[in-house]
């Protein structure tokens, strides 16, 4: 394993890298992927529909919501897209906060 110093929007961190022997590093990857979160009973995920920054978070656990409120802004490529509620219901977790870098299918918030 190999230690490594590495800076990400002028945060260091310390990272170890570890060579993996046997198929190939993409299918390595593929099978040690973590799985996506799953939301609880009866509840549905709001996930990330691209890379990008959070730029705001209008609500917080507990939270009523209705089908369509803005729940987030997500900052990608110079846009700012609103992150909609799928469905009637409750905040349940918000797992994403202002200033927050998040990928592609990164879960946001759990509606219930």
């Amino acid at each position: 394993m190999k230690k490594y110093k590495v800076t990400v929007n002028g945060v260091p961190y310390e990272i170890e890298l570890e060579e993996l022997t046997g198929p190939s590093p993409a299918s390595a990857a593929a099978a040690t992927a973590a799985p996506a979160a799953s939301a609880p009973a009866g509840g549905e995920t709001v996930t990330a529909p691209m890379p990008g920054t959070i730029l705001s978070v209008s609500i917080a656990p507990g939270d009523p919501v209705k089908r369509g409120q803005v729940l987030m802004i997500l900052e990608a490529m110079k846009m700012e897209n609103e992150i909609m509620c799928p469905r009637d219901g409750r905040v349940i977790s918000v797992s994403a906060a202002k200033g927050a870098s998040v990928e592609s299918g990164t879960v946001l918030c759990v509606i219930q």
